[in-house]
């Protein structure tokens, strides 16, 4: 596996502890679709959330957050209404969101974490 997988990997794993720290349930990792793919989906009583997870050593390239730009947004979407109609009986009576999850530093593990609730709509 490559380094920037195995990164990446690890940041996610990083946001599937917070969410559950949180009091989430992880229902998805790494759902994948002819659309794409994602990350995390995560649910609590209230809300079914399709998790982003960006994760940099440094900012040098910019923020995280930075790289979900208008066009990933809408493919967020088009990837969470996919997994709601896969998965009806998830989603049942819950407000469906996106999230994202910015990590910045050397070792995700004790990287800085970020979290963007309810992305906008494009």
């Amino acid at each position: 596996m490559a380094d920037k997988d195995e990164l990446g990997r690890a940041g996610e794993d990083r946001a599937s502890r917070y969410f559950e720290e949180m009091g989430f349930t992880v229902l998805a990792r790494n759902w994948r679709c002819r659309a794409g793919e994602i990350d995390l989906v995560v649910a609590d009583r209230v809300s079914v959330v399709v998790v982003e997870v960006k994760t940099r050593r440094g900012e040098a390239f910019g923020h995280p957050f930075e790289a979900i730009d208008t066009r990933k947004r809408a493919r967020l979407w088009r990837l969470a209404v996919a997994w709601t109609g896969a998965h009806r009986d998830a989603v049942q009576g819950r407000r469906l969101r996106i999230d994202a999850i910015g990590l910045t530093g050397a070792d995700p593990a004790t990287a800085r974490l970020e979290h963007l609730v309810d992305v906008e709509v494009p």
